[in-house]
């Protein structure tokens, strides 16, 4: 499956900060729970890529 394959595939996140300093985005599905955790420099990183693909996706949706 790529970025551009849909799919009805159903999951929550959640985004907050954990109690040792990091960032969880955590993913959770029917029977699957993801965790994923990045220091806070990496969030800011990844938080600027959403942004960027957010103003992308504006352009494209324009056309």
């Amino acid at each position: 499956m790529g970025i551009n394959d849909e799919s009805n595939i159903e999951a929550n996140l959640q985004i907050g900060p954990t109690d040792q300093g990091m960032v969880r985005l955590f993913i959770e599905g029917t029977g699957i729970e993801i965790p994923m955790d990045f220091d806070p420099s990496e969030a800011d990183d990844i938080a600027e890529e959403i942004k960027a693909a957010a103003m992308a996706a504006r352009v494209i949706s324009k056309k």
